[in-house]
């Protein structure tokens, strides 16, 4: 069941188009990566999605209703955490976890009390004192704590260490194990893809490229190292080769995902020593991308 769904969203500011006729859908108990370099239009997304800007056109819904016109009823049921979190300063970051809680109608105690051990902060500290790391916490924990059904998340790990950002990557887990759905926001490749079941990549206010990982990987084109007993032959003649780099006693080249059979059928015959082959991560096909606007790939 879609949870979110975005159809032909178009915002503009002016003469600027932010947002170029998106589409997107989050089923429930799915965890939704949303990737794009700043300025692709991410924010803009999730701020239509909040109710806090009006598409130009096109319609948004969460939950089967529309995200303008029923905002307030939306958020009770949602949460979001943004990627630069501004507390009030006079008050401590207990006080404003336990202020969203209530604010949602939660009585979650122990899940509080759980999350402030497990992220490591002390929520005794006044926020005008806080990093920006643990205005993050706050702002992940009270998220957490709450029993939401969608949780919005736009560069939630902007400021934790690694190890905190391990938590956070738990916390997303669990509470895609329970059911609910998440979509997420980041330039931290690797971490969308720990965790995420789709992508839409984003770029320059359109949605390029949409799909699970492995549908994605088409695009790209993975390493390969051999070894041979003989010098490889022809090898640049077998369809999907690209960079080509001799070695002592081997090559190395990166071939497109869809041929690698050929290319390792081909190399067989020369008397394979050793082989390694790297699969394409997420980073390979957000750079296929993103090269330089001069359309080198």
């Amino acid at each position: 069941m879609a949870i979110l769904k975005v159809n032909q969203v178009t915002k503009k500011f002016g003469n600027f188009t932010a947002l170029d006729g998106i589409n997107m859908e989050v089923q429930q108990g799915e965890v939704y990566g949303f990737i794009g370099p700043n300025g692709a239009g991410k924010t803009t997304t999730i701020r239509v999605l909040l109710g806090i800007l009006q598409a130009t056109s096109g319609t948004a819904q969460i939950f089967g209703r529309d995200v303008w016109n029923d905002a307030v009823d939306i958020h009770k049921q949602i949460a979001y955490v943004p990627g630069e979190v501004n507390l009030w300063s006079n008050l401590t970051g207990g006080e404003v976890i336990d202020l969203f809680v209530k604010l949602r109608g939660t009585n979650a105690k122990n899940r509080r009390e759980e999350l402030i051990q497990r992220f490591d902060l002390d929520p005794t500290k006044k926020c005008g004192t806080y990093s920006k790391g643990n205005r993050q916490k706050v702002a992940l924990i009270a998220a957490f704590a709450s029993n939401a059904d969608l949780y919005i998340l736009d560069e939630p790990t902007s400021g934790l260490d690694p190890l905190m950002e391990q938590v956070f990557q738990e916390c997303v887990g669990e509470v895609k194990k329970a059911g609910k759905s998440v979509l997420l926001s980041s330039h931290i490749l690797s971490e969308v893809e720990k965790l995420c079941d789709k992508v839409s990549i984003i770029r320059q206010g359109q949605i390029i490229e949409s799909g699970t990982l492995q549908e994605l990987r088409h695009l790209t084109r993975t390493r390969v190292k051999v070894e041979t007993t003989e010098p490889i032959a022809n090898l640049d003649q077998v369809e999907g080769i690209h960079d080509l780099k001799a070695l002592d006693r081997g090559v190395v080249f990166h071939v497109d995902t869809d041929k690698i059979g050929a290319a390792i059928k081909h190399v067989s015959d020369f008397g394979i020593l050793a082989l390694e082959s790297t699969p394409p991560t997420l980073e390979d096909l957000f750079m296929h991308h993103y090269q330089d606007e001069r359309g080198e790939r």
